[in-house]
């Protein structure tokens, strides 16, 4: 991330498109969704550094990596805000779903025919099985990934409801059942290139059996 991509990322904002990157604010507990083209536009020479404070605190999975500090100033005072993955509250958004865009389009006149989600999983849908060892550890650790991959279905139903409400088609890609690469550990560089390839080839033939505005096509 440097300056030329930062004016790129500021010219595009300039013609109307967004680009909406989550972290969570720990202590507050919330999540924080920064509108990246608009810093990027802004002009303030702070602008690439507050990006790239962005992108790392939105990578920072808790407990895994270190959290990213934020200098804040609130009433005069200044204090530090503690960020991490935006996925600790949700692993994808859209719109906020108290927004109505047929209603929204109907106040400001705007219309735009054909809207289109398309929505990429980076996992799977299903949560794979495995031998659980009667160890406190191991029960943990399988109950909070079940959790979590159940947590970011829940995130891909309210997406899907926001774009039938919206009358958008609803687009999704994600790891399938047909893609059995052996997953060792964390970050394996060969398991990510075998997923790299098995989308990419997913991509080349336009996603013939995701074609469908229904979550489980």
């Amino acid at each position: 991330i440097d300056a030329t991509m930062i004016a790129k990322i500021a010219a595009e904002y300039e013609k109307g498109r967004l680009l909406l990157i989550q972290t969570t604010d720990l202590g507050a507990g919330r999540p924080v969704q920064w509108n990246i083209g608009a810093i990027a536009a802004s002009g303030n020479p702070r602008a690439l550094d507050l990006i790239r404070h962005i992108l790392l605190a939105s990578a920072s999975i808790p407990a895994a990596f270190p959290p990213v500090m934020f200098d804040v100033e609130a009433n005069g005072k200044p204090y530090q805000e503690m960020h991490v993955d935006g996925g600790a509250v949700s692993q994808a958004f859209l719109i906020p779903p108290s927004v109505n865009l047929r209603v929204a389009r109907a106040r400001t006149g705007y219309q735009r025919k054909g809207v289109v989600a398309y929505i990429i999983r980076n996992s799977r849908l299903t949560t794979e099985w495995s031998d659980v060892e009667r160890l406190t550890l191991s029960i943990a650790q399988k109950a909070v990934s079940t959790m979590i991959n159940y947590n970011g279905i829940g995130d891909l139903y309210r997406m899907y409801m926001v774009t039938q409400r919206a009358g958008a088609s609803f687009n999704l890609a994600y790891i399938g059942d047909d893609f059995n690469a052996e997953h060792k550990e964390d970050f394996d560089q060969a398991y990510m290139r075998a997923l790299y390839h098995y989308a990419h080839e997913k991509a080349e033939r336009g996603y013939p059996d995701r074609k469908s505005t229904r979550l489980n096509s």
